[in-house]
Order: C-alpha cells, then sequence, then structure tokens
C-alpha cells in the first residue's frame, strides 16, 4: 500500500517537447500537423490502392496494408499529443504517459516485426519462385501479421509493468516530446537497475532479432541475384526490395541510435533520432514504396482516376 502512495506522489508530468521557447510553438505546431496530415493520407492512399486494385492482391501488398495502418496508429499515439502540447499546457497525466508509452512501443515493434515478415516474403519470391505460392499462402499471411501485431503487446507490457513499480518523487518534468522509458527512468528517485538490465537483455533481443533477421534474408537474396545472368533480371529483383531497405535503414539506424546505448549516456540530442523513427519513416514510407513500385503507382492512378470520376 504504501508503494502505490509513494508511486501515486507524481501524478502528471511535464513534457518540454522539442522547444521551451514560446516563438517556436506555432512553426512547430504547423510543421508537425502538416507532416501528420501528409502520413495520413499517403498512407491512407497506399492501402485504398492496394484494396481496391485486383492485381494488387498479393503477398507483398497485404503486408505493405498492414505496414501503412500500423504507421498511421503509430503517428497517431504521438503527433496529436504533440500538436496540443504546443498550443497548451505540456502536462500529461501519469495514466496518460504510461498509456502512451505502452501503445508506441507495441506499434514500433509492430512495425518492426512487419518489415521483417516483408523481407521474408522477398527471400521467398526471389530465392523460391516456384513455391512462392504455396509457401506465402493467404492462410500463413494471415498468421504472419497476427504474430506481428500480438507478440509486441508481451514486450510493451513487460516494460510498462517494470516502470510502474518505480516510485517518482518531485521532479515531473521529461525532456522529450513523448513518453519514452529512458527519460522516465531518469526521473525516478527508486533503483532502475532491473529496468535498465530488462532493457539491455531482453529489449535488445526483441530490436536486434528482427533486424538480424532481415540482414541475413537480403544476403540470401543478394547471393541468389548475383547468379541472376540478365542485367535487366538483376534490375528487376534490386527494384523490388530496395525500396524496403531504405526504410529498415531509416528505421532500424534511429531505433538503434536511441536504445542500444547505456542510460548514462541518453541526452536531448537523441530526440532527433526518435523522430526519425516516430514521425519521419512513417511519413516517407508511402513515397519510397509507391515511387519505385511500378504497379502501385498504377494502382494509386486507377484510384485517383475513380475520385475523380
Amino acid at each position: 500500500m504504501e508503494r502505490v502512495n509513494q508511486t501515486s506522489s507524481v501524478s502528471e508530468f511535464i513534457l518540454l517537447g522539442l522547444s521551451s521557447q514560446p516563438e517556436d510553438q506555432k512553426p512547430l505546431f504547423i510543421l508537425f500537423l502538416t507532416m501528420y496530415l501528409v502520413t495520413i493520407t499517403g498512407n491512407l492512399l497506399i492501402i485504398l490502392a492496394i484494396h481496391s486494385d485486383p492485381q494488387l492482391q498479393t503477398p507483398m501488398y497485404f503486408f505493405l496494408s498492414f505496414l501503412s495502418f500500423t504507421d498511421i496508429c503509430f503517428t497517431t499515439a504521438i503527433v496529436p499529443r504533440m500538436l496540443v502540447n504546443f498550443l497548451s499546457e505540456k502536462t500529461i497525466s501519469y495514466a496518460e504517459c504510461l498509456t502512451q508509452m505502452y501503445f508506441i512501443y507495441v506499434l514500433a515493434n509492430t512495425d518492426s516485426f512487419l518489415l521483417v515478415v516483408m523481407a521474408f516474403d522477398r527471400y521467398v519470391a526471389i530465392c523460391d519462385p516456384f513455391h512462392y505460392v504455396t509457401t506465402m499462402n493467404h492462410h500463413r499471411c494471415v498468421l504472419l501479421v497476427a504474430f506481428s501485431c500480438s507478440f509486441p503487446h508481451f514486450h510493451s507490457l513487460l516494460h510498462t509493468l517494470l516502470l510502474n513499480r518505480l516510485t517518482f518523487c518531485d521532479n515531473n518534468v521529461i525532456h522529450h516530446f513523448l513518453c519514452d522509458i529512458n527519460p522516465l527512468l531518469k526521473l525516478s528517485c527508486s533503483s532502475t537497475f532491473l529496468n535498465e538490465i530488462v532493457i539491455m537483455s531482453e529489449g535488445s533481443v526483441v530490436l536486434v532479432t528482427p533486424f538480424v533477421c532481415i540482414t541475413f534474408s537480403y544476403i540470401l537474396i543478394l547471393i541468389t541475384v548475383l547468379k541472376i545472368p540478365s542485367a535487366a533480371g538483376k534490375r528487376k529483383a534490386f527494384s523490388t526490395c530496395g525500396s524496403h531497405l531504405i526504410v529498415v535503414t531509416l528505421f532500424y539506424g534511429s531505433i538503434f541510435y536511441v536504445y542500444l546505448q547505456p542510460l548514462s549516456n541518453y541526452t536531448v540530442r537523441d530526440h532527433v533520432a526518435t523522430l526519425v523513427y516516430t514521425v519521419l519513416t512513417s511519413m516517407l514510407n508511402p513515397f519510397i514504396y509507391s515511387l519505385r513500385n511500378k504497379d502501385l503507382k498504377q494502382g494509386l492512378r486507377k484510384l485517383m482516376g475513380r475520385r475523380k470520376s
């Protein structure tokens, strides 16, 4: 009972955001509102184009539509709160802060696992094309998406419950634009040793394992592509993987920079890397995938043509 009272001594936190200068708030509000609207519009168009075009009813686009939906949810868990903070009080309740952190981790890891599934899909398509239809059947695709969406809840719940057991005393100012585990651990006036151990062990495994699987898939893909005799065949194979590799590099590069370091090394400079994997990647995904994909561009043209008519 005593622990509950201590933990609830801090009923709210103050999110300092990206800038504490009053003159910066409105420009930042306009910038991130624009980025949010572009993210929602771009990913929604991808989803609509995929589900309305029979030619895009393949496993690759099935996974891409779920990635776009996850990106919409991911940015919605972050940007609206940022927009409110730019124009009004920067406070967030204790419960709301933990809830935001929970869903950020769920959606970020869902993105991560979907990128693994998409890499596996490209591996089967290029390295074992004769068995692609049977390997990537609809039932298996649904199971892969279901796992990608469900497993991250266990990871997120673990870290949220471990954080909830900590005591927060007088200092309630979060030097961040969202509720993230590292700045929250820095505010705790109780021991964070267990939290740091779990982050560096379980957290690292959950972060690094998907990246290793993607890397291994693309090594096998590269070996197979290099054996293709025609230059046109090589270009076609690389073009189907290029977009995915760009997204993987942006997403994992920024996440590794933020989380694969000791808590003592965490600084305000990590905000930029956090923006990359939370906001920027979700906004750029529709452009990266559509600009390098003829079938998807054709599907978007058909969709826009139907809307105009």
